[in-house]
């Protein structure tokens, strides 16, 4: 019997996929647990069209990373924060408050877990920093950290 799989099985494939399997196990035990839909000609379209949906979503996500990234090249981030008297920052600029910065500054939404700083920031100066927008496409934040 041909199944639609509604979540992981071991041993019969990942969510959405389309499986074979004997009819005991699909009557007794997939479907009851509401594991699999039979694989009809409605369910298979609806498969198909999901499918489309979320390669054409993919598709929209990628080019916005790629327009974010090119958006990045062009613009400075300015970050304000205080210090000592020797020019050392108290504490470090965080993936946080660049994010913030971001955000405020160009209206440019990258998550703090996206930003990859290759050491501390730990002084006045400008920085060039990291972002991983996902789809292997990165981008480079420059940045420039000023006294308050």
């Amino acid at each position: 019997m041909k199944v639609i799989l509604l979540q992981d099985v071991k041993g019969q494939g990942k969510k959405g996929e389309a499986a074979e399997v004997s009819d005991g196990y699909a009557r007794n035990y997939l479907l009851p647990r509401k594991l699999a839909v039979a694989a009809t000609s409605e369910n298979l379209n609806e498969l198909k069209q999901k499918e489309k949906a979320k390669a054409a979503q993919e598709v929209r996500e990628r080019a916005q990373a790629n327009e974010n990234a090119k958006k990045l090249e062009s613009i400075i981030v300015k970050v304000t924060a205080r210090a000592g008297e020797n020019g050392k920052l108290f504490g470090s600029v965080t993936s946080q408050e660049i994010s913030d910065a971001l955000l405020e500054q160009h209206g440019i939404s990258v998550e703090k877990n996206r930003i990859v700083q290759a050491e501390p920031i730990k002084s006045f100066g400008s920085y060039e920093v990291k972002a991983k927008f996902g789809y292997e496409v990165s981008g480079t934040i420059n940045l420039i950290v000023t006294e308050k």
